[in-house]
């Protein structure tokens, strides 16, 4: 048995019927839904058309959600259906990080996530979701797509059907009669500031909190660009003229546009992810940089070893505290440790952690009381640079936001992790010793060829080339150049032709502030790229 829906865009009119009757079945809060309708229209008056386009759970065969999902609060039942149980929820926001469908949301009653759950209260009694008994024209069918004798499968045998971004390989059990780019794609229509109910595209209701943090993004401005720039040819900037004549341009030859929107829910993830990458970058660094110099050069210093070890389990701590504060559910957040769903990179990030830490506890009392445990730094580096890394491969479970993939991600935050340690080490011992300058120089070197390679390399999708545009030329371009620049450049420069060791500590302190920029662009601007 394998529950699945399909979408028939033929005969969709937009009533929200669907909607209204899910949110009465499950007593959905204001502000957010389980099932939504966007409007699309082609043309140009009077020779314009408006489709509408219903947007719910797609229950996939390989859920992302489910996957990362540290608590398994979401689970596949054994009939397909990917349902929840907000009990065992931290509020942690990465499934609706990992659903490429933008079908999660936080319930802002229970402070878990939700979604459709494809009625499956009703289903257990033999009865249809709601969604399906209320459609005034039948535009939604539901049923078991592995019984030939369905009327759903049979659908999905005659009809030309397709689902939404197949390129995720969620294998997704919601299908869709009419295959239109306009309606199936998010980019395909882009969004605006200046259409009928485009309030909703920055939020609404409950998701105004996390909205309120978006700057005002018009992603026509992602298309109107780059003909200006052509048009300039010296780059210099168009005058008002100009650019409006170029904003109707493109509006006119435009096939599509949204006129009635899915709710954004804004940024999900905010200032304290990166602030936990880089604490968790200086806590995983110092350790790593101390115990490298100690068993290359086969040196000893107890006293900076001692004060390594304080400032590691300081900002573990921060880490832990940072990563705690992030969440909708902050009292469970021992169910990552208590509940573990072994697939999640959170849950294995978690233990990683915690191990790391355990070991450098072990070791710090090792100074003090001289026990016979100095072997363990060869497990503690080892788990200090997969402590730096694993955030990488969470953020790679995090299918949704198509920038998170890229394969230089956990070789980005390793280098950040032996940056933020020398720095870290040079302040700890008051001087530099050509060991910490190395790693530095060679560090910094090494960020801004791998920065250099994510913004030129051509990217696969139209998502991840938004995003490093926005990085790059949009509203956080001065951020991210402020990292580059005052963070990587800058200390590069001081480090090679600026001696002493006071410019080399304030070389690695500028060094700390590019890491945290950087973090907060690249964490940041892939959420601003709309998924539905």
């Amino acid at each position: 048995m394998n529950y699945g829906f399909v979408i028939d865009n033929r005969k969709c009119i937009g009533c929200h019927a669907c909607t209204v009757a899910c949110k009465s079945e499950h007593d959905v809060a204001l502000g957010v839904n389980r099932t939504s309708v966007k409007y699309i229209e082609h043309g140009v008056f009077p020779d314009s058309v408006r489709e509408f386009f219903i947007q719910r759970c797609n229950h996939c065969e390989a859920a992302p959600c489910v996957e990362i999902c540290p608590t398994s609060a979401l689970y596949t039942r054994a009939d397909g259906i990917v349902d929840f149980d907000n009990r065992r929820c931290i509020g942690c926001k990465s499934c609706m990080q990992a659903c490429p469908y933008d079908a999660l949301y936080i319930d802002p009653v229970t402070n878990t996530s939700a979604k459709c759950n494809y009625c499956a209260h009703r289903v257990d009694r033999g009865r249809e979701p709601a969604c399906v008994v209320i459609c005034p024209v039948e535009a939604i069918i539901s049923g078991d797509l592995d019984d030939p004798d369905s009327t759903i499968a049979t659908i999905v045998a005659r009809e030309s059907v397709v689902v939404r971004k197949p390129e995720k390989d969620t294998y997704p059990n919601l299908f869709y009669v009419k295959n239109d780019s306009s309606l199936l794609s998010s980019s395909a229509s882009p969004r605006r500031k200046d259409y009928l109910w485009s309030e909703q595209a920055t939020g609404v209701g409950h998701y105004a909190k996390y909205a309120a943090e978006l700057p005002a993004v018009d992603e026509r401005d992602l298309l109107v660009r780059p003909a200006l720039e052509s048009d300039a040819g010296d780059g210099t900037a168009l005058n008002p003229g100009a650019i409006d004549k170029v904003v109707r341009e493109n509006e006119e030859n435009r096939t599509s546009r949204r006129v009635y929107d899915i709710p954004s829910k804004g940024i999900l993830w905010g200032w304290e992810v990166p602030a936990y990458i880089w604490t968790k970058a200086i806590a995983t660094g110092t350790f790593l940089v101390f115990y490298l110099w100690q068993m290359l050069t086969g040196e000893t210093n107890p006293a900076l070893e001692l004060k390594a070890l304080i400032a590691t389990l300081i900002f573990l701590g921060l880490t832990g505290g940072l990563l705690v504060a992030d969440l909708n559910r902050p009292d469970r957040f021992l169910y990552v440790l208590l509940r573990p769903q072994w697939s999640s990179w959170l849950v294995r990030g978690a233990y990683l952690i915690a191990g790391f830490g355990f070991v450098a506890t072990l070791l710090l009392l090792n100074n003090l009381m001289g026990w016979p445990l100095q072997w363990l730094a060869v497990p503690g580096i080892i788990l200090s640079v997969l402590g730096a890394a694993y955030t990488a491969f969470l953020f790679a479970q995090a299918r949704g936001r198509d920038l998170w993939q890229s394969p230089l991600s956990s070789l980005h935050m390793v280098v950040h992790s032996l940056i933020a340690g020398a720095t870290t080490i040079m302040i700890l011992n008051g001087g530099s010793s050509a060991f910490e300058v190395g790693i530095l120089r060679y560090g910094l070197f090494t960020n801004v060829i791998l920065i250099t390679l994510e913004v030129m390399v051509p990217h696969a999708t139209t998502d991840a080339h938004k995003a490093v545009k926005l990085m790059t030329r949009g509203y956080y371009s001065g951020i991210f150049y402020a990292g580059m620049v005052v963070g990587n450049l800058v200390p590069l420069v001081m480090i090679s032709l600026v001696e002493g060791d006071h410019y080399r500590i304030m070389a690695g302190v500028f060094a700390l502030l590019g890491i945290f920029l950087t973090e907060f662009v690249r964490v940041r601007v892939p959420q601003l790229i709309p998924l539905s």
